[in-house]
């Protein structure tokens, strides 16, 4: 493999792994609500479901600061 091809996948799986987070976020809120787990009568389903988000969009920042940080050392 070229050292070209190497970085561009390297790169790739970097932003992939980033962005797990918060797509195991997401699965998370799909299963609540496929697995009638909660309904729409939970009490503070919205600050939980944003909660959740939340967590899962810093967790990814986190990740791709830290990609970033050794990328730049």
């Amino acid at each position: 493999m070229s050292r070209s091809l190497k970085s561009h996948a390297r790169y790739a799986v970097e932003v992939a792994v980033a962005f797990m987070p918060w797509l195991i976020s997401m699965y998370v809120l799909y299963w609540l609500e496929y697995g009638e787990i909660w309904t729409v009568e939970t009490p503070h389903r919205d600050k939980i479901a944003v909660v959740i988000l939340a967590a899962g969009m810093a967790l990814s920042f986190l990740v791709q600061s830290y990609f970033i940080k050794r990328k730049q050392q």
